[in-house]
């Protein structure tokens, strides 16, 4: 009986060390998401995890747009589509060449370099300068894209970026073509769209939109501020003029230089500026008719968009034609050097003559101090709107 009972140990100890043994080698783990051999060929293209990074958002307090859900799928899908050069006439440009992630999806020249070497018309405007591009666009009307507002959404935006001949130079029929010849796309397809791997152009659009509209940039320390006053009072009101208490004492002049001086244009809670568009008379004549080349109206000449300032601080050179190269350079410009257009904003007149702020060099040094508050640190590294190209 004894000798039983050892031979039986025996085999159970055998059994455990087997066991042991399959679980040393990592047994062959099956990818269900995207499907174990799509998965495989997606990988040698791209790195993307086997399940999608989570797009959905939720908005600070103070904003009053607390969540806002995203289709996961097809978010990701459009950021390949973001970032695939295949998109592009001569394959060397996609929507990240002039969008660029660490630099808060600005460009550092004043014009873009397209395909064939050619150069943009205007300089390309951050995608990370507002709160959230859902939010911002989508909402109550949107507001309109490009310096001379003339699209009207992602979509539009994203066609008339793909078909212009100086940036892409791609028609949609193109930019089909080239996604359903690609095979990384197959399943990306498949699950964006639950069904057929192949893609039309609207659907190309919407994914491209999908994945632009899920930027955010809200993890400032302005944004923090705001919601502590939010927090402490029940409601913004007048509480942005407050010192915030986060704030270095430098910030806070900053702040109340900038609500004084800058805010009836860009807004008082860097969100959505009160107004469209505006001449900052930063020249006497300018080349480039801004938003009267799309409404033919004299009162529209040189006009141009007005911008949100988040990330302002990374998104160098600045203005339309990328004539001033640094964030000082915009600050001197508004302190001593507006130009007397004939289209010149009322906001940046005294009478009929050109406003000089005349900021001493400390205000100007508060000023540049507010401004970096308005920074978005997660946004210039998040890993799940990065280039998923292999290198």
């Amino acid at each position: 009986m004894k000798k039983f009972n050892v031979i039986i140990a025996s085999i159970l100890f055998s059994g455990m060390f087997f066991l042991a043994s399959c679980g040393e080698n990592e047994p062959n783990v099956t990818i269900t998401y995207y499907g174990e051999k799509e998965y495989k060929e997606l990988s040698k293209h791209i790195n993307i995890p086997e399940y999608p990074y989570n797009y959905s958002f939720s908005l600070p307090k103070h904003t009053f747009l607390t969540s806002t859900p995203m289709n996961d799928d097809l978010a990701t899908l459009g950021r390949v589509l973001f970032y695939d050069k295949n998109l592009s006439k001569d394959k060397t440009i996609s929507c990240a060449s002039c969008h660029k992630q660490e630099i808060a999806f600005s460009d550092d020249v004043a014009f873009s370099e397209g395909v064939q070497n050619r150069a943009t018309a205007r300089n390309s405007i951050a995608l990370g300068s507002v709160l959230n591009f859902a939010a911002y666009y989508g909402n109550f009307g949107g507001v309109p894209f490009f310096w001379d507002n003339r699209a009207t959404s992602v979509q539009d935006q994203s066609k008339a970026t793909l078909g212009n001949p100086l940036e892409m130079d791609m028609k949609m029929h193109e930019v089909a073509n080239a996604v359903n010849g690609l095979d990384y796309y197959k399943p990306l397809i498949k699950q964006a769209y639950k069904g057929s791997d192949e893609i039309s152009e609207t659907q190309i659009l919407n994914a491209i939109g999908e994945f632009v509209n899920s930027i955010t940039n809200y993890n400032t320390k302005f944004d923090r501020e705001l919601d502590n006053q939010w927090q402490m009072y029940g409601s913004l009101n007048n509480n942005v003029t407050r010192d915030f208490p986060g704030f270095s004492a430098s910030e806070n002049n900053g702040k109340k230089l900038y609500l004084q001086h800058c805010s009836n244009c860009h807004g008082s809670n860097s969100a959505r500026p009160p107004v469209m568009k505006a001449n900052n008379g930063l020249m006497l004549q300018y080349n480039d008719l801004g938003v009267a080349s799309t409404t033919g109206y004299s009162f529209d000449e040189s006009m141009f968009k007005v911008p949100t300032l988040r990330n302002i601080s990374r998104t160098a050179p600045y203005m339309h034609n990328g004539m001033l190269k640094t964030l000082k350079d915009v600050i001197d410009h508004y302190s001593e050097g507006i130009k007397n257009h004939k289209n010149l904003s009322s906001d940046l007149k005294i009478g009929s003559s050109p406003k000089k702020m005349n900021f001493s060099e400390t205000e100007k040094e508060d000023l540049l101090a507010f401004l970096q508050t308005l920074n978005d640190d997660k946004i210039v590294s998040d890993p799940k709107f990065s280039d998923p190209f292999q290198k």
